[in-house]
């Protein structure tokens, strides 16, 4: 069996094909982000974007420890963490799945709209999420969001920082960052990036490690051209992990309880390896009068290992398991060329932005089984004291088997048009082609959409010169590479998306404000039908959403830092019921920091989570009642280098499922725990 998850929305993962807009570099300060250029591709600040957008700061990623994107994204409005798994998480946003994670804005899709072991954010800058579709960045226009994790880059004055965490279940962390020039003229730039993470967890059986080692330099060629390299190998590493989590209802469909946080289905045998190396280099020329190319290519290889079990349709304490010993291989390239710059028409200058790219990924995974059936039985208890042993998994076939391409190639032109001084219309469209070919678990993999045109237009309009009013609309168009209950690949997913709003950046451009209304339609949306084998097959279904986002990000007063958002969203079928109800309609996300004025070298700071009540569309009694989570910090600056800071997450030990967003199965979120740090900085 596969490591593509059974979720109700799947999409092999497209190689979508990004580019800096403009300057990588990031000017955030505190809690208050600053768009960077690749995450609009046409290089807008928040406010000259007509979508909402919420960036993720390295004071708040250090403050609060959000080591990994699954922390840093739990702290952003709008997006809801689907841990499904201790190691595969599903990630959404206005209720539909993100499918793409893009770096300095070139795209590197994670497997089945599935991520898969944890992505620590050593490397990182910062994180933006742009919400809503995005057909003119993305091409497909998916109706979620858009996450791009911005690079540290070389900088031109030395800086080091080292830091060593301890916390709660022997958990440990080190991390190093140093930068600077390597030439007296400061024409040649480095920085080395390096984090160690180990430890072990409140699960039973469970421990991680994850190790990330990352290597920049940049060259200025000449006057008018800049080459940046760099490469980065990222390795996370699980055992004891589960597969498929605690099964909440039994055969009969009533509730499983379970009496500890600590209940895990993982055995000791269970591991889970994903090693990614990744590899880029970035020409930029300026060619004056504002106009300036960027030539950028991406080479990433995943190599894919693991011994995983999973058990269902319990009765009593009888049930069913499966397990598999499966290995992958996938190598992407993706590259872009960009050409933008400002013009004159009819007495206003205006910018537009042309540019061309192509990707390609090739995958291949071979699984091996017990036996062509696969399944066995085992009992529940057996699997929690973690006292199943590893079956003989030797039989394989060409259902075990995947091995396909998938290929992109697209045109892209998008402007801002100056059409008065306080309005501005963005308009935009990118021609798309793809194909794939192969096999996958015994399904084709054939498919080709070429000459898809994928159009985006906007208007802002700036009141004052604190506030601005915008709407924008989009087409969504993403080819689908499941398999549908007929037999034949599902048709591509389509649909437009609507979003109007209001931006202010007030206390002396301090503070950011947003509030948007969206509303999205969506034909053909692959939900999971059912299983032929080891093959998943989905029907195509119609879906709509509706919404409110209200955000604020900066200092709200003199040593207050915050960011904080509400969201409301419903998501209706073609009947106008209610669907997805694993998505809380309501939820509010929060942090906060504030330096007393009496002890300016103090900071305390609280991070909150709240939401309402979510159950299983199928099976209500598979239900989790509204909850809050409370995360307290303390930090003392001890001279100008040294810092020390203590943690304390989920201060009123709050017990409750992590997601039902795979309906029949979830672990518990972590009790109370405590992490300790000490930070050295140059």
């Amino acid at each position: 069996m596969h490591l593509a998850y059974a979720a109700d929305e799947i999409t092999l993962p497209v190689t979508q094909i990004q580019s800096d807009a403009g300057q990588s570099e990031v000017s955030s300060e505190g809690y208050q982000g600053k768009t960077a250029a690749s995450t609009t591709r046409l290089g807008l600040s928040d406010k000259e974007t007509p979508q909402a957008i919420t960036t993720i700061t390295r004071a708040q990623i250090d403050d609060f420890k959000l080591n990994g994107v699954r922390d840093a994204l739990r702290a952003a409005p709008s997006v809801t963490v689907e841990q499904i798994e201790t190691d595969r998480t599903v990630f959404t946003s206005r209720g539909f799945t993100i499918d793409t994670f893009e770096y300095d804005g070139m795209g590197m899709p994670f497997a089945a709209t599935t991520l898969v072991g944890e992505q620590d954010l050593a490397e990182y800058e910062q994180i933006d999420v742009l919400h809503g579709a995005n057909g003119l960045m993305s091409g497909t226009g998916n109706p979620s969001a858009t996450v791009n994790f911005v690079r540290k880059r070389p900088t031109d004055t030395f800086q080091a920082k080292i830091g060593a965490t301890a916390g709660s279940w022997d958990n440990r962390r080190v991390d190093a960052d140093v930068s600077g020039p390597l030439t007296p003229t400061g024409n040649v730039r480095g920085r080395l990036i390096y984090a160690h993470d180990k430890g072990n967890s409140y699960l039973d059986r469970y421990s991680h490690e994850v190790n990330v080692a990352a290597g920049l330099l940049a060259f200025d060629l000449t006057d008018s051209d800049t080459l940046t390299v760099g490469f980065s190998q990222h390795n996370s590493d699980a055992n004891g992990n589960s597969w498929g989590n605690l099964p909440l209802i039994d055969s009969d469909g009533d509730r499983i309880h379970y009496s500890g946080r600590s209940s895990n289905i993982g055995q000791s045998w269970n591991y889970w390896n994903l090693h990614t190396q990744r590899a880029f280099a970035e020409l930029n020329h300026d060619f004056g009068n504002g106009w300036n190319s960027k030539v950028t290519v991406t080479g990433v290889t995943q190599y894919q290992d693991a011994d995983i079990y999973y058990i269902s349709g319990v009765t009593g304490d009888a049930g069913s398991a499966y397990a598999t010993d499966t290995s992958s291989k996938e190598h992407q390239l993706i590259g872009e060329a960009k050409l933008s710059g400002p013009f004159d028409l009819f007495g206003r200058e205006h910018e537009v932005t042309f540019g061309a790219n192509y990707g390609r990924t090739h995958h291949k995974e071979t699984a091996y089984n017990l036996d062509d059936v696969g399944y066995y039985a085992t009992n529940l208890s057996d699997a929690l004291a973690g006292r199943i042993p590893r079956p003989e998994l030797n039989y394989t076939d060409s259902n075990n088997m995947g091995n396909f391409s998938d290929s992109q190639k697209s045109l892209y032109a998008g402007a801002r048009f100056s059409v008065l001084d306080d309005l501005h219309w963005i308009v935009g469209a990118r021609m798309l082609s793809a194909d794939g070919k192969g096999e996958n678990y015994g399904s084709a993999h054939d498919t080709r959409e070429h000459g898809k045109v994928t159009p985006y237009t906007g208007l802002v309009y700036d009141l004052t010169s604190e506030w601005a009013v915008y709407g924008s609309w989009t087409q969504i168009f993403t080819p689908q590479y499941v398999l549908s209950t007929d037999g034949n690949l599902i048709d591509p997913l389509e649909g437009t998306s609507m979003e109007v709003g209001v931006k202010g950046s007030v206390m002396d451009d301090r503070l950011n404000l947003t509030a948007a209304v969206f509303k999205t339609r969506q034909q053909n949306v692959a939900e999971y039908a059912g299983q032929l084998g080891s093959q998943y097959l989905y029907d195509g279904v119609d879906l709509k959403s509706h919404g409110i986002e209200l955000q604020a990000s900066g200092e709200a007063l003199p040593g207050l830092d915050v960011l904080a958002g509400y969201t409301y969203v419903r998501i209706d079928d073609a009947d106008g019921d209610r669907a997805r109800q694993y998505v809380p309609s309501h939820s509010f996300r929060g942090m906060a920091t504030y330096r007393l004025p009496g002890m300016p070298k103090a900071k305390v700071g609280a991070r909150v989570s709240w939401q309402t009540s979510i159950e299983d569309d199928t099976y209500s009694v598979v239900h989790q009642n509204a909850y809050a989570l409370v995360h307290l910090l303390t930090s003392y600056d001890i001279d100008a280098h040294w810092n020390t800071s203590l943690n304390l997450n989920n201060l009123t030990d709050r017990k409750y499922l992590m997601s039902l967003q795979s309906g029949t199965s979830a672990n518990y979120g972590a009790p109370r725990n405590l992490t300790a740090s000490v930070t050295w900085t140059y």
